[in-house]
């Protein structure tokens, strides 16, 4: 391997992680093993990381899979005094959502961030960085399930739904779980270089460079059935009859009421137009056929509503980010069990 003069090179920068109770394990583990292994695709010279897992208080962390990590520092240990923290990246929890962090925590991020190189979080760590106001005007990425109620609780981000990872200037935000070894991968090439990266993406079975964003993966803009009794009832029938005529006249026919008040009243109670939600409906049907059949996509679109396979790959690439072919490759059955 050609040796390269990078600045990270020189010396060995701490990677700090910080972790709370009920920490999902992966989103610590992950991004550590990325880094592991660029040491020892680096062996023969001073490795180019070292790593510290800190939590706020004395003893092991227990994890969200019930598994226990000991930590290597705590905020009583005062780390920053220790050492400057290089990479800060804030671990994510499935309750995270509901975490407030005591002032001591906040106290501790908000230091860590303003002096590390870089910092940040993966999936929903997020919420616990974002306490801080460090991410206050930055673009930011989450877990799809969680990214709405991000931008709701700290409307001074800008949260990217569909990212696997965000990076704004020093700021470096991952999507769900394994989204923080992408993360991870990508700050490696940054300092490393494209070839160490890409051994560390070959060792660990990884793409270098994920296809995509979160759409594949989410329900994000599933149809629910919501509003006033006459809507809902209007809901249910698309959902029964895919094929039938589901426009906005028809169903209007069916609601009893003009279809110019009907459009108004269904954007009005669902935040969407009759279009959208019956595009939303056809396309999670389609979803569900992809991933548990294997008829052919002509098939799929008349099953679901779409005039042709035209209209299926337009609405699926709206929708979901990537075409029902793709899509199909990623979640279809094997053979043996189709």
């Amino acid at each position: 391997m050609p040796k390269t003069d990078t600045p990270i090179q020189k010396q060995t920068r701490l990677v700090s992680i910080f972790a709370v109770p009920g920490v999902q394990l992966l989103d610590v583990a992950g991004p550590l093993d990325v880094f592991a292994e660029a040491n020892r695709q680096c062996a023969g010279r001073k490795p180019p990381y070292r790593f510290r897992i800190v939590s706020p208080a004395p003893g092991p962390l227990t994890s969200s899979s019930g598994a226990r990590v000991l930590p290597d520092a705590t905020l009583e240990d005062r780390p920053e005094k220790r050492e400057k923290v290089d990479t800060l990246l804030v671990a994510g929890s499935p309750h995270a959502v509901d975490i407030r962090l005591d002032a001591v925590a906040v106290a501790w991020l908000t230091a860590s961030a303003h002096t590390a190189r870089r910092y940040g979080s993966v999936c929903s760590g997020a919420f616990l960085l974002a306490q801080t106001g460090a991410l206050d005007g930055r673009r930011v990425t989450t877990h799809w399930a969680v990214a709405d109620a991000l931008q709701k609780a700290f409307p001074m981000l800008q949260v990217e739904p569909d990212a696997i990872y965000v990076r704004d200037r020093r700021v470096c935000t991952s999507a769900g779980v394994t989204a923080g070894m992408d993360l991870a991968l990508a700050l490696v090439e940054e300092d490393l270089g494209r070839e160490v990266a890409v051994n560390v993406a070959r060792e660990l079975v990884m793409f270098f460079k994920r296809p995509g964003g979160q759409l594949p993966f989410s329900r994000h803009g599933q149809a629910e059935v919501s509003g006033r009794s006459a809507l809902q009832e209007s809901q249910r029938w698309v959902a029964a009859h895919l094929r039938a005529d589901l426009s906005v006249v028809a169903l209007a026919h069916r609601a009893g009421v003009s279809p110019r008040h009907f459009a108004r009243m269904f954007r009005s109670e669902l935040g969407v137009t009759p279009a959208d939600y019956v595009e939303s409906v056809r396309v999670d049907a389609a979803r569900r056929l992809l991933e548990q059949s294997t008829g052919a996509p002509k098939q799929v679109a008349d099953r679901c509503g779409f005039t042709n396979v035209n209209g299926l790959r337009r609405a699926f690439l709206r929708c979901v980010g990537i075409t029902p072919a793709e899509y199909r490759k990623r979640y279809a059955p094997a053979p043996s069990d189709a």
